[in-house]
């Protein structure tokens, strides 16, 4: 779900700079709707800092991505490395918390 919602957030991101007709922006809309109902859920199941760490790591990656490629911006290999960087802390976050609800463990589950 979190991977999900960091999709939708590369989409409202992408949307929000360059929407300019009714439906660009109602597409923008559902997209944040989507994105923020889904890290909502998934933060239900996983540590919030967590998944919000990895919402934004994911969105951030993505919309410099999306902005390369789609967007002409210019390729620079110290943005791709900070990038790789950024990934790593998600995923050391990830595997350093992993994914058991910590509510159920207080609560003696």
């Amino acid at each position: 779900m979190v991977l999900g919602a960091a999709c939708f957030e590369i989409s409202w991101v992408i949307g929000l700079k360059h929407a300019t007709g009714f439906l660009e922006w109602t597409g923008t809309i559902v997209a944040i709707v989507f994105s923020f109902v889904l890290l909502i859920r998934s933060s239900a199941n996983l540590p919030v800092g967590t998944v919000y760490a990895v919402f934004v790591g994911i969105g951030t990656c993505g919309t410099v991505l999306a902005d390369m490629l789609l967007f002409a911006e210019p390729f620079r290999w110290p943005v791709i490395l900070l990038i790789g960087l950024l990934l790593i802390g998600i995923i050391g976050l990830k595997v350093v918390t992993g994914t058991t609800n910590h509510l159920k463990k207080e609560e003696g589950e």
